[in-house]
């Protein structure tokens, strides 16, 4: 027989709230992952195109992966430095800022599991911070668009509900 304690009872709505506020963070860090790899596999397409550089992996799937980490590691950083902050409550630089520094704790990752030569490396370090600047800012500016989007437009002078949009009550004994 298991007995509750009253301060159980009334730590259980807080700690659901605390577990929908991290799998919202979870789901927005996978969501921004997802965007970015989009991003970074439509660009895989230009080395082969406009180079002709072929290689064994397909740069779209690389540039894809690496764009898909690059995004869950910019919402990590993001969420870790301004994590009371809403998106109209931040400014564009200091989120390119932010994409940037992502890029660049990204490219320290990959470079630490290659053999490359310091030219490759300040080429590679620069290349990802200034394409998760880039994705950052084009990220600030979708959710800011939609955003707009969801707020209802102007209703008049008065803000009254319009008929179709009044909720239907019972009518009780009146």
């Amino acid at each position: 027989m298991t007995t509750t304690n009253a301060a159980d009872v009334a730590e259980t709505p807080r700690r659901e709230a605390t577990m929908r506020k991290w799998l919202r963070r979870i789901r927005g860090a996978i969501g921004m992952g997802f965007t970015w790899a989009a991003a970074w596999f439509a660009v895989g397409f230009v080395p082969r195109w406009v180079f002709g550089i072929e290689s064994d992996l397909p740069f779209p799937l690389l540039f894809g992966g690496l764009g898909f980490i690059g995004g869950v590691t910019f919402s990590g950083l993001l969420v870790l430095a301004e994590g009371r902050r809403r998106f109209d409550q931040m400014s564009l630089p200091r989120f390119a800022g932010w994409g940037a520094a992502g890029g660049f704790l990204l490219s320290v990752l990959f470079v630490m599991g290659t053999s490359l030569g310091w030219g490759e490396v300040l080429a590679l370090n620069t290349t990802f911070a200034l394409a998760s600047a880039v994705c950052a800012s084009g990220s600030l500016a979708l959710a800011r668009r939609a955003g707009r989007r969801e707020l209802p437009e102007s209703r008049g002078a008065s803000g009254d509900l319009a008929d179709h949009e009044k909720p239907k009550l019972p009518r009780g004994g009146d």
